[in-house]
C-alpha cells in the first residue's frame, strides 16, 4: 500500500510539472533544434494568393470579376516589405494577397520585378504587419549532401506547415518555366507538394539556402524528390529586381538560329550566330551573322563554340554560360569562320 501510495505521490507530483519543462524531457536536441528554427522562421514566412480578373458580361452589363490564378508560398526579404517567391506562383496574376502566420488579417501586394529563367519573383507590401521581421539568409556555396533541411509553406492550403529532409542532391540542372534549364538547383527528400512553391528551404541554423520551386512525382505530390532555387542565386537577382525591375546582364548582342535550323544545315556543335546587333560587342569585335550573297543565296556566318574554354552548343549554354559574368567583363570567344577555328576577346555590356 506504501508502495503504491510513494508511485502514486510521484506521479502526481510529475503531472504537476510545467508543460514546457515536461515537453523539454521528452524532446530530442535535434528536435529541440527543429522546433526553434520553426518558431523563429515561421513569421517570416507567407501564404501568396494569385487573383486574375477575367471580364464578365451581365446583359448589358460588362466587367471585371475576380477569380482564384493559385496559391504558394513566399519569404519576408527585407524590412521595407519585400516579399520573394517563385515566379510561376504570381504568373498571370492580376492581384496578390499575403497572409501571415497567426495574423487574421490580409495584405495587397504588387509586382516589383520577376524573372522567369530564374522562377524568381519580388512582390511588395502595400500595407506592412506591425513588426515584420527578414527571414536569416544563410549560403548555399558550401552546402554538402546529407545537410538537415527543413521547408515551410502552404501545401495544399495547410498554412504554415514544416516538412523536414536532407540535401540529397546538388548542382542539379533542372527545366524551369522560362524554357531553359536552372543551374545549380539543390535536391531535397523534405515533402514539398503543390502550394510549397516559394518558401524557403531553410538549414540547421534557421538561414535561408534555397527556394522550394519544383518537385518531381508523376501524381503530383511529394515522391521525396524536391528541387530549390539556391539563395546564392537569389541574392544575386532579388537587388537587381529590386532596383531595376528586371535582372541586369551582360550580353554579347547576338541572335542565334534555332536548333532545328540549325540542324538543317548539318551543325550539330556550337551556336550559329543569326543576326549581329551593331550596337553590341559582338559587332565591334567583328563577329558576323547569316548573310546573302548577290545571288540570293544564304551563307552562315560565325559559329561560337566555346566562351572562356566553356563549350556552348545551345541557348540554354549561352545563357548560363554569360549568367556567371557581370557587365564589363572580358571573355574568350572560340568561333568557327568558313572551317577555321578562330579566339577573340569580347567585352560583355548590358543591353
Amino acid at each position: 500500500m506504501r508502495t503504491l501510495l510513494i508511485l502514486g505521490t510521484l506521479i502526481l507530483s510529475q503531472s504537476f510539472l510545467p508543460l514546457t519543462a515536461f515537453a523539454n524531457k521528452l524532446v530530442t536536441e535535434d528536435e529541440k533544434n527543429t522546433v526553434s528554427i520553426f518558431q523563429t522562421a515561421v513569421s517570416s514566412v507567407v501564404f501568396v494568393s494569385t487573383i486574375s480578373k477575367a471580364r464578365s458580361q451581365r446583359g448589358w452589363f460588362y466587367g471585371a470579376q475576380e477569380m482564384p490564378a493559385g496559391a504558394g508560398s513566399g519569404f519576408v526579404w527585407d524590412d521595407n516589405g519585400h516579399i520573394v517567391t517563385n515566379y510561376h506562383v504570381v504568373q498571370g496574376g492580376d492581384k496578390f494577397n499575403i497572409t501571415f502566420h497567426n495574423n487574421q488579417e490580409t495584405y495587397e501586394a504588387v509586382i516589383v520585378g520577376t524573372e522567369e529563367k530564374k522562377d524568381i519573383a519580388v512582390l511588395k507590401l502595400i500595407k506592412k504587419p506591425n513588426g515584420i521581421k527578414p527571414i536569416s539568409i544563410g549560403s548555399s556555396n558550401e552546402l554538402l549532401v546529407g545537410q538537415k533541411t527543413l521547408a515551410i509553406g502552404n501545401p495544399f492550403g495547410l498554412d504554415h506547415t514544416m516538412t523536414s529532409g536532407i540535401v540529397s542532391a546538388l548542382d542539379r540542372k533542372i527545366d524551369g518555366i522560362g524554357g531553359i534549364k536552372i543551374h545549380g538547383m539543390i535536391q531535397t527528400d523534405a515533402s514539398i507538394n503543390p502550394g510549397n512553391s516559394g518558401g524557403p528551404l531553410l538549414n540547421s541554423s534557421g538561414e535561408v539556402i534555397g527556394m522550394n520551386t519544383v518537385i518531381y512525382s508523376h501524381s503530383g505530390s511529394s515522391a521525396g524528390v524536391g528541387f530549390a532555387v539556391p539563395v546564392d542565386t537569389i541574392k544575386r537577382v532579388v537587388p537587381q529586381l529590386i532596383s531595376h525591375g528586371k535582372v541586369v546582364r551582360p550580353a554579347l548582342g547576338i541572335g542565334i538560329l534555332p536548333e532545328g535550323v540549325k540542324r538543317r544545315f548539318g551543325i550539330n556543335k556550337g551556336i550559329v550566330i543569326s543576326v549581329v546587333d551593331e550596337n553590341g560587342p559582338a559587332f565591334h569585335a567583328g563577329l558576323v551573322g547569316i548573310g546573302q550573297d548577290k545571288w540570293g543565296r544564304i551563307y552562315l556566318g560565325d559559329i561560337i563554340t566555346k566562351i572562356n574554354d566553356q563549350e556552348v552548343n545551345s541557348y540554354d549554354d549561352i545563357y548560363n554560360t554569360l549568367d556567371k559574368y557581370n557587365s564589363g567583363d572580358t571573355v574568350s570567344v572560340e568561333y568557327i569562320r568558313e572551317g577555321k577555328k578562330k579566339d577573340i576577346k569580347i567585352k560583355l555590356m548590358t543591353l
